[in-house]
């Protein structure tokens, strides 16, 4: 299968896989799509951990890494605070009502000495904190560099195109999409609201060929509510030269999922998710869940501004997973994650490269079909 959006990376099928699991990564590059490591809330010496374990499992296959690096955010001025400057700016109202809400449901501390680790509270959303990011990831040979937020920065393009790597970018809407590409990015991720994680409004199906009449010649990857061959056809019918997919991956047997939230996901149905600020203080489609619902009740103090909010709540979400598969508490009650509404159809755990291999299978059946249509009358 050759697109643009193919020969830019060097991959032989046109999937994109966003993944937090190195697993995942090397699983998705090596059935011949092209594993993204989601390193948000890696620190520089986890990423590099990482990178030299991908590196090793997938030989001269690509990959690429993906950074979120947002227009706006709390000390965008200053340049993004450090974390003891952020920690100085939770407000003592919500610190209180998260630490009642986790008694409420019953949710015990950690245990004495025991960190809440990487995950939300370790998110670097700045400058300051990306740099020595930036250093790790191009101490390595990833094949693209993806800018989740907001178009990519001149000093990152500049970076990046210097050392021959393509850039991604993620739209939601086709104004960004084109502020994207007039920027430099060369890749256009077109998300439809149906995405998990921070997404916007306009659906899939609306958004892809409005994306791609917008900033053509420019490749443009559909994403949201893509888990199968034929949604991967769909895409590209619109005039995508790919699908980014993410959901998908978080039910596969490789992925780190906790086994308390990928339970939660092989039940799920497609109207069990909401867009919401609680995690990231942005909006983000997750798992609904007692959590979700209780930052939306009129009397709560309502999320905090990225990357304020993640800081805020990292140490709660530590203690809701620690326990959320144990019987006693309400931690599974509270547990979430992000995922799309393409949860529904995730009720199998199989291993990666047999979800890649499906995907393309049922691609090819899917432009077969629509082939069989077409008539000579």
């Amino acid at each position: 299968m050759r697109t643009k959006a193919t020969e830019l990376v060097g991959i032989d099928v046109p999937i994109f896989a966003f993944s937090h699991c190195r697993d995942v990564v090397a699983a998705v590059t090596n059935a011949g799509g092209l594993g993204v490591l989601g390193a948000v809330a890696h620190s520089p010496e986890q990423l590099a951990i990482d990178l030299d374990w991908i590196e090793a499992e997938v030989g001269a296959k690509p990959y690429g890494i993906d950074l979120l690096v947002p227009e706006k955010f709390v000390g965008a001025e200053e340049g993004g605070f450090d974390r003891t400057a952020l920690q100085g700016l939770l407000p003592d109202a919500h610190k209180e009502w998260v630490d009642d809400l986790l008694e409420r449901y019953g949710v015990p501390p950690l245990p004495e000495g025991l960190g809440g680790g990487r995950g939300l509270g370790g998110m670097r959303v700045d400058p300051k904190s990306m740099a020595p990011l930036l250093d790790v990831c191009f101490d390595h040979r990833p094949r693209l560099l993806a800018s989740a937020l907001g178009p990519p920065p001149a000093h990152f393009l500049e970076r990046a195109h210097a050392a021959d790597v393509p850039v991604a970018a993620l739209a939601g809407t086709v104004e960004h999409a084109a502020k994207h590409a007039a920027a430099g990015a060369d890749l256009i991720v077109a998300q439809g609201t149906e995405a998990g994680g921070h997404t916007g409004l306009i659906a899939t199906m609306v958004l892809v060929p409005a994306v791609v009449d917008a900033v053509g010649p420019t490749p443009v990857l559909a994403a949201g509510g893509i888990a199968s061959g034929r949604q991967l056809a769909a895409g590209m019918a619109l005039g995508a030269d790919g699908a980014w997919c993410g959901s998908v991956w978080l039910t596969t047997e490789e992925a780190e999922t906790p086994p308390a939230i990928k339970a939660k996901f092989l039940a799920a149905g497609p109207g069990d998710t909401v867009r919401s600020r609680s995690m990231t203080g942005k909006p983000a489609r997750m798992l609904r869940t007692a959590w979700t619902d209780e930052w939306e009740r009129a009397d709560g103090p309502g999320p905090l501004p990225m990357p304020i909010q993640p800081l805020l709540i990292g140490p709660a979400m530590a203690r809701i997973g620690r326990v959320a598969d144990k019987a006693g508490t309400g931690a599974n009650d509270l547990a979430t994650y992000f995922i799309g509404q393409v949860v529904g159809s995730l009720d199998t755990v199989k291993p990666t490269r047999r979800v890649v291999l499906e995907m393309v299978e049922e691609f090819i059946d899917a432009v077969e079909r629509l082939g069989g249509f077409l008539t000579e009358d």
